[in-house]
């Protein structure tokens, strides 16, 4: 019935297809090509023919080397604490973000195919079909090029169609290569040849080309091409990346993956590629009246999509797009659990993508051992706290002091398993996965804000507000900040509701004890929320970790009633009143997930279109700064990084659909112009599959599939009054007025 009435919908209703890409005028950067992937292998599609560029990359290409730092015997946080009051500043620079400024730990590209296209073919426009996951290139006299990043296999497969005589380069990443200039790039470390690798050993053959490349500490990786034409005129061509991270061999796995891709050809390869993206956009879509909006939203669940899945790793600041420039990518393009890895999982709950989202689950899980053993050796305490940069394996890379050695990083990162047992239901996830994490994290916590305050409440020996006053001596708080406050006291809440879940009494009054003695959060005097005591925000700031209370923990609903209201109200005025100067473009995505909180579909409509238009290269990659010179904000560098683009597709999923206090809204904060919308089977909590729309103003329709059955509580949209319904397992309802 689901499938059915998905079907029907989808019918009347905007779908994947017609909100790809589409250029008359070639990419000449990597930043602004067609992105290809399937969460392990990625490709970035530019350039006009002469050459045509493949930029390949593999997510589990790292520089893992440690960082000797964090082994030393002054590394701990009750002598970075000393330094700290003794005003020792430059010695807890030295030791806990001078590493931070070397090449490595980092990512690592992958090189590039480049392809120059026979003549007299010339470019005539350039195109990504997102429903298909294809990027395509086309040519003057029918000369047409297209490729893709096969769904489920380590490979990619392109085909030519046109005049003969493709000339076919692999171009190695100049690791070994000095620059005669080195360009600053956006938060680069650096060039490549930082890394002091030796150049690649290249071979090649009739038909292929391929290079083995040596990292640090025996890490290799192969990249492989080859070709061939075929009976039907056309011209094959097959790329594979393969590390020792996989096998002894990695040049043998990327030449078996791509020859066997060659020898099965373009349309068997495609089918099984199209199959599994046909399930994939078959698990929800929107209908919006906005288009921008409505497009945003492809955009972004393609490269979600595209980005993530289970059995890769997870999605890192650039995922499987790493920089193809000579540079150390942005940031190093590390785990930054600041917001940039949480950010990047919004979307995965009520978006319906829980298969996908679980790749970061899994990778937390997995990494564990590395987080407690970094727990025990700096903080010197019980329990689970995470670095907040991270390499691939989950240890500390350092960066500023205040937020990578945050007390409250797994409790942010602990919310993602709280929220994937919320929306799915999954006891035995419950029971093995959600609850042992919280616990561990909780552990830590309580015995981190085990110091007592004049007033006998728990307090924090330090404390931080990421990133309020960045990274000098006073973003160190000798008080809790609320961001710290809201993660601890939602996490002792958290893990006191599933330690009940459970059954576990005990632990459940353990839990809301330690939950009784955290302070309450800081309000001023109209309610707002405040950075810290007597510390209201300075100034315009990119970072809303003041806010947290509100959105993402949702500790402070607009349900609770006036109280609440006039905090979530007054809050977001302060952020108008600052204004937006010094916002980067994921700031305008958060503000669009608070303004929906907030019940304020005009606001964050508004601020989406805002972070579409200025904050995003033409092929939708966030790139932090304000490309449009229109004054939204100060900061104009290009550095690309994700979370922006996911924490728009939350947002616009919030907008139509949510669930707090176990009570399921429906359209909660669409603009009034909105007076049809769309959507299906967007997952709220509880296990609960939604399809609605909205006509002429108001909802006409509603359905509910549960997948695991039980009481689902909904705020009907034609009485307004809560409604309470017990289904089993697989019933259907339908609710209309």
């Amino acid at each position: 019935m689901k499938a059915a009435f998905l079907i029907l919908l989808c019918a009347g209703m905007a779908c994947a297809s017609g909100h790809g890409l589409r250029f008359d005028t070639p990419a000449q950067r990597w930043d602004e090509a067609l992105p290809l992937g399937n969460g392990m292998l990625g490709a970035l599609v530019w350039g006009d023919g002469q050459p045509l560029r493949i930029s390949v990359d593999r997510a589990d290409l790292w520089d893992l080397r440690p960082v000797p730092e964090f082994h030393s015997e002054e590394y701990n946080f009750e002598q970075v604490r000393r330094w700290h009051e003794q005003g020792r500043h430059a010695d807890a620079v030295r030791l806990l973000e001078d590493p931070y400024r070397r090449p490595a730990p980092t990512r690592l590209p992958a090189g590039r195919i480049e392809i120059s296209v026979p003549a007299p073919a010339s470019f005539e426009r350039t195109e990504l079909d997102v429903e298909t996951a294809t990027a395509r290139m086309h040519f003057t006299g029918g000369g047409r090029f297209e490729a893709i990043v096969h769904a489920t296999e380590a490979v990619g497969i392109a085909r030519w169609k046109g005049p003969a005589g493709a000339a076919v380069r692999l171009v190695a990443p100049p690791f070994g290569q000095a620059p005669e200039k080195f360009v600053s790039q956006d938060m680069s470390s650096g060039p490549l040849s930082g890394l002091g690798y030796p150049a690649p050993v290249e071979t090649a053959g009739d038909g292929w080309r391929a290079y083995t490349q040596e990292g640090w500490g025996g890490f290799r990786f192969a990249v492989y091409t080859a070709w061939r034409g075929s009976a039907a005129g056309e011209w094959l061509l097959t790329w594979s990346v393969a590390s020792s991270r996989e096998g002894s061999d990695p040049l043998r796995l990327a030449r078996e993956r791509a020859r066997r891709a060659l020898e099965a050809g373009y349309e068997k390869m495609f089918a099984g590629h199209r199959e599994w993206w046909q399930g994939y956009w078959s698990r929800a879509s929107v209908r919006l009246p906005n288009p921008v909006l409505e497009r945003l939203w492809y955009l972004e669940q393609y490269k979600f999509g595209s980005a993530s899945r289970r059995g890769a790793p997870p999605i890192t600041l650039q995922a499987v797009w790493t920089a193809d420039n000579g540079q150390i990518p942005p940031w190093k393009g590390d785990y930054h659990h600041d917001l940039n890895t949480e950010m990047s999982y919004w979307p995965c709950y009520a978006g319906n993508r829980l298969e996908e989202g679980l790749a970061f689950l899994d990778w937390l899980w997995e990494t564990r051992a590395a987080a407690f053993d970094w727990t025990r050796r700096f903080f010197r305490l019980p329990g689970l706290n995470v670095p907040m940069t991270a390499d691939l394996d989950g240890r500390q890379m350092g960066g500023w002091r205040q937020y990578t050695h945050s007390a409250t990083t797994a409790a942010w990162l602990a919310q993602h398993f709280y929220l994937h047992w919320k929306y799915s239901g999954d006891r035995v996830f419950l029971r093995e996965r959600a609850y042992p994490y919280l616990h561990d994290a909780a552990v830590f916590l309580e015995a981190y804000s085990a110091p007592r305050d004049a007033h006998g409440r728990r307090t924090f020996p330090l404390s931080s507000s990421p990133e309020i006053h960045d990274n000098r001596p006073e973003a160190w708080f000798s008080i809790p900040t609320n961001y710290d406050l809201a993660l601890s006291r939602w996490l002792m809440g958290a893990a006191a509701e599933l330690a009940g879940e459970l059954g576990l009494a005990g632990d459940a009054r353990r839990w809301k004890q330690v939950l009784a003695e955290l302070p309450e959060l800081v309000l001023g005097e109209d309610g707002r929320l405040l950075v810290a005591r007597d510390h209201p925000l300075p100034e315009s700031h990119r970072h809303f970790s003041h806010l947290m209370a509100i959105h993402p923990l949702g500790l402070i609903d607009w349900s609770d009633g006036p109280e609440a209201r006039r905090t979530i109200s007054a809050s977001l005025a302060e952020l108008e009143r600052l204004g937006t100067s010094l916002w980067t473009g994921y700031s305008f995505s958060w503000l669009a997930n608070l303004a929906a909180r907030a019940r304020d579909g005009s606001r964050a409509e508004r601020a989406l279109e805002i972070f579409a238009e200025a904050f995003t290269s033409r092929n939708s990659f966030h790139v932090n700064g304000d490309q449009s010179g229109k004054g939204y904000s100060r900061f104009r560098y290009r550095p690309f990084t994700l979370e922006g683009n996911f924490a728009a597709a939350s947002a616009i999923q919030e907008m139509l659909l949510q669930t707090q206090r176990d009570l399921i809204v429906i359209f909660p904060a669409v603009p009034p112009g909105w007076k049809n919308a769309a959507f299906t089977t967007l997952r709220a909590q509880g296990g609960f599959l939604v399809s609605a729309e909205r006509k002429n103003g108001a909802t006409a329709r509603v359905e509910i599939v549960a997948e695991r059955g039980g009481k689902c509580r909904i705020l009907s949209p034609f009485s307004g009054k809560e409604m309470a319904v017990e289904m089993k397992p697989g019933e259907r309802r339908v609710l209309a007025p």
